[in-house]
């Protein structure tokens, strides 16, 4: 069995790493288990979404390796999964720009000819449990540690737009094993659509940042907003038969619809760096290595 020395200097080193060990371990725990999911060949249905969802908790489960080989505060980093006393506007933002951007991107998406079916529209109750889902098993659980543990941490080194960045990168390639299973809605996409979704992604690190910033560090109103933003797919209004007549995506509309959703979220996020400046992405001091429960100071860069 390792001894108390051996213990000692993996913690050390871990501390020592501390942002190259929570990729690791996120990247890891998610492949393993999406992986599994996609060598078994498992059809889209409720068993997969579980699955999937659960392999979603790579990014905590890193964070909160680190956070206690460091000796860190495991309660103060879970705490912002609770920090809802942000105030009204704040909520009316992360529950409300999300149907401004499906707005916008529908609009678009209109105007540039896209063939429209209005009856399709989900009822508003599945759209509720849609958002409870996706916030704490279906993408906003990961935000505990992109922006609950990461974020902060490159935040004490480089500026808010940078730090997004470089945790939109992270991101979207922890995404992988979604795009080597043919079985998930991201497997079936060209090339062409998976660099619009890259631009999506490095697009929404933006404005998860602003809204984690602005609210001092609430990991709730991120996840509640990445939740929000990923439902809007319910209410697109596109034609679904013609998007895929019998059955095959026309990849010229699933284009479209694609750059007309990315282009909304890179203009906001666009405005955002305009309006608060890429420093802080907020108008008040951001959040640090102590919001994540760590101690202040610039180690495991």
């Amino acid at each position: 069995m390792p001894g108390p020395t051996q213990h000692t200097g993996l913690r050390s080193w871990i501390e020592r790493h501390q942002l190259a060990v929570f990729i690791g371990f996120a990247y890891a725990f998610t492949w393993v288990i999406q992986g599994v999911v996609a060598y078994q060949g498992l059809e889209a249905s409720w068993t997969q979404s579980i699955l999937i969802g659960f392999g979603g908790f790579g990014p905590p489960v890193g964070a909160a390796v680190v956070i206690w080989a460091s000796g860190g505060s495991l309660r103060k980093w879970v705490s912002q999964m609770f920090k809802w006393r942000i105030g009204a506007r704040w909520w009316l933002l992360a529950f409300g720009l999300p149907f401004v951007v499906l707005a916008l991107g529908s609009g678009l998406f209109v105007l540039l000819g896209g063939p429209v079916d209005l009856s399709s529209v989900e009822s508003p109750l599945i759209y509720l449990f849609v958002l409870a889902w996706g916030t704490v098993w279906g993408g906003g659980q990961e935000d505990l540690g992109w922006r609950g543990f990461m974020l902060p941490v490159l935040q004490e080194k480089y500026s808010a737009l940078v730090s997004s960045l470089l945790v939109g990168v992270t991101w979207a390639g922890w995404h992988l094993p979604l795009f080597l299973n043919a079985t998930t809605t991201h497997g079936g996409w060209p090339l062409s659509q998976q660099l619009l979704w890259l631009v999506s992604i490095l697009a929404g690190s933006v404005l998860w940042t602003w809204m984690y910033n602005s609210t001092g560090g609430s990991v709730l109103a991120v996840a509640v907003f990445h939740a929000g933003i990923n439902g809007m797919g319910l209410y697109h209004p596109a034609d679904t038969e013609a998007m895929a007549p019998d059955g095959v995506p026309d990849q010229a509309l699933n284009l479209l619809a694609e750059a007309t959703g990315a282009v909304p979220m890179v203009a906001i996020a666009l405005l955002l760096v305009a309006v608060y400046g890429a420093d802080r992405l907020s108008d008040r001091a951001v959040p640090g290595r102590e919001a994540a429960g760590l101690e202040p100071g610039e180690r495991g860069l």
